[in-house]
């Protein structure tokens, strides 16, 4: 077939509709001919019939080939090849945009979409200019989410703030602004923003924190009703996939069972290990075989000095796919397969969406239910996991009976003496505290206490400032309501030894809410230092009255913000009481379950077994409480 006459026949069948004819006369006339002409006519073809991946690759071999519309074509075939979802097609054409994509909205946002949906991050900072000058609302929503990947850039607040001008009532803009806005103090756009996702809340628009960022959105949501409802969709993973795993042929033999940890925490100076790494090490060898599934940062390990074989083998998956990691899992016959992450930073929890064991738990890192992924179980205490969460809840609960959260005795540092003088604090003063992260300090809980300082005249409060930017704005926060300045101090981020030892100078910890201190609320108590809190009304602000109990101090849980402000001020007055508090601490800290790993790991195990048990049983997963174990009584030859 002649070239010109056959390119002319296909392309008037094609305007007459003849799809399939015009189908025919290209596909013999490219038994001849190969140019760029013939394979993009194929492509609108192809469209025409709603073949989509085929128009891909027909732009794409028209792209190959030299012509003016060379990038119109390679930009044309990625574009279809994203629509499809061919994600690996789609970042081999990405190497002809390499160039263009820190100026171009469009294919930047495709590169950024794949690299974020794999946990990719950190090759998409060149990425997130074009997304934020873009008028795109999706091009600016991505930008969003990548921004707030790192909350604690103070460039990225400058950005967004110019952004949000732009865009005032754009809600999925406001709540990635609010990320950051927190992590600087930016109080007045904290009260602007939330203002308005709450009004939206209340006119029955529930639908408006779908965008949030899970983790962050417990910052200021507790309401357990609304934190199921963030980041879902329902196309995460096939509904079917749970039962269809439960039911994948599993060999249960050999007397151990077989548990595997999956984080990316698994490094000696995490928060996550200063709290399970002794329980790792406790773990029974005769009955368990311990598997660390690790994508820890290289440089982490760089750092690290502990001995991980200590805590179980260790198998890296940094560099394999979800499916890979999945497949290998399976290959290691793991029976229990133990999230530590859920959605906190660097997860990559999307690995169980894989069917990678008979049973799947969430445990310690994540404090909520984990929407998106495929799990059976999360780990709980009665405190965190009352009765009436279940129904915001799709995982089962397992609750342990004294606290979820282990605390490692060993490698915690025993306390060096301190004075307040080395904090530049003052020695007569009543010293009210605050270690805590700056995202949770909400206002809610500056407003109380600038009540509890009003009421306590020879008081001050001692306050984890991160950055300059924060201290200045919460200082404006207190000066506007008549507290001194010489009354609010500041503490940066020190070393683990540093911080443990000078926890014990203050008087009183003042708790966080909606969300409360977790590791920090157990490293005030260890260091002997009082933690007020309030009852929460979700996981995440439940925490600090689970450890308060597990440490035996329930009396210092206030039933609501009133009560939490009169206790703090009855406290400041009364520093006897202070001093019974902080004795009872000290005499329990070796006695109660909170920093007691064995117990904790045997109750632990006991959930391990009850779950493979049900699952041997061919039994699926169902709530359950572990019974409380009976203390461990010496035997002498």
């Amino acid at each position: 077939m002649n070239i010109h006459t056959g390119y002319a026949a296909a392309s008037q069948q094609y305007k007459k509709g003849e799809y399939l004819g015009a189908l025919r006369t290209l596909n013999s006339l490219l038994d001849t001919t190969r140019d760029a002409r013939t394979y993009s006519l194929l492509a609108k073809t192809f469209l025409k019939l709603d073949m989509k991946s085929e128009a891909a690759e027909a732009y794409a071999l028209a792209g190959r080939e030299e012509g003016s519309r060379k990038e119109e074509n390679l930009r044309n075939a990625m574009q279809l090849h994203f629509e499809c979802g061919n994600e690996d097609q789609v970042l081999v054409l990405a190497r002809n945009f390499i160039s263009i994509a820190p100026k171009d909205p469009e294919i930047a946002y495709i590169i950024a979409s794949i690299f974020l949906r794999r946990g990719e991050k950190s090759i998409l900072q060149g990425l997130r200019k074009p997304l934020l000058e873009s008028n795109n609302p999706s091009h600016i929503a991505l930008a969003m989410r990548l921004l707030a990947d790192d909350p604690r850039d103070e460039e990225n607040l400058r950005t967004l703030k110019r952004a949000i001008k732009l865009f005032p009532n754009h809600i999925a803009m406001q709540l990635f602004y609010l990320v950051h806005a927190r992590e600087f103090g930016e109080f007045d756009d904290v009260r602007r923003g939330q203002a308005l996702i709450e009004n939206e809340i209340a006119k029955g628009n529930r639908e408006v924190v779908r965008n949030d960022n899970p983790f962050h959105h417990l910052m200021w949501c507790g309401d357990e009703s609304l934190n199921g409802t963030v980041g879902f969709s329902a196309s995460a993973y096939d509904p079917a996939l749970p039962e269809k795993r439960r039911g994948m042929p599993h060999d249960w033999s050999g007397r151990k069972i077989r548990i595997g940890y999956l984080s990316n925490d698994f490094w000696e100076n995490h928060a996550t290990m200063k709290l399970v790494g002794n329980v790792l090490e406790q773990h029974d060898r005769d009955r368990f075989e311990i598997t660390l599934f690790c994508y820890t940062a290289p440089h982490h390990l760089e750092t690290n000095s502990f001995d991980r074989g200590r805590w179980g083998k260790v198998i890296s998956v940094a560099d394999m796919s979800n499916a890979e990691a999945a497949a290998l899992i399976r290959k290691e016959k793991i029976d229990i397969l133990v999230d530590l992450k859920g959605h906190t930073k660097g997860t990559r929890s999307h690995i169980l969406n894989e069917a990678t064991a008979p049973v799947h738990v969430a445990w310690l890192g994540f404090p909520g239910t984990t929407v998106n992924v495929d799990l059976d179980y999360v780990i709980g205490d009665p405190i965190v996991l009352p009765e009436a969460s279940r129904p915001h809840y799709y995982e089962k609960f397992c609750r342990l009976p004294e606290t979820y959260q282990p605390n490692d005795p060993v490698s915690r540092p025993r306390l060096q003496p301190c004075s307040r003088a080395d904090f530049g604090l003052p020695e007569d003063a009543f010293v009210f505290a605050s270690f805590n992260g700056n995202r949770k300090i909400s206002l809610k809980a500056i407003d109380a206490w600038i009540s509890i300082l009003k009421k306590t005249e020879n008081s001050v409060i001692w306050i984890l400032g991160a950055n300059a930017r924060f201290q200045t704005n919460i200082r404006k926060e207190f000066e506007k309501n008549r507290i001194s300045p010489k009354r609010v101090f500041f503490t940066t981020k020190v070393g683990y030894e540093e911080h443990i030892n000078r926890i014990q100078v203050a008087d009183l910890g003042l708790d966080t809410y909606p969300y409360n201190g977790h590791t920090t609320t157990s490293e005030q108590l260890w260091a002997g230092l009082p933690v007020l809190t309030l009852k929460g009304t979700n996981f995440a602000s439940r925490v600090s009255e689970s450890l308060l109990n597990a440490i035996g101090l329930p009396e210092l849980v206030a039933a609501d913000q009133a009560d939490y402000i009169d206790m703090a001020v009855s406290l400041a007055k009364d520093r006897t009481r202070i001093a019974e508090y902080k004795k009872r601490l000290s005499d329990n800290r070796f006695l109660k379950p909170l920093f007691d790993s064995e117990r904790f790991c045997r109750h632990l195990e006991k959930a391990y077994e009850m779950m493979a048990d049900r699952a041997k049983s061919g039994l699926g997963p169902d709530h359950f409480d572990v019974p409380v174990l009976p203390e461990r009584t010496a035997s002498f030859a």
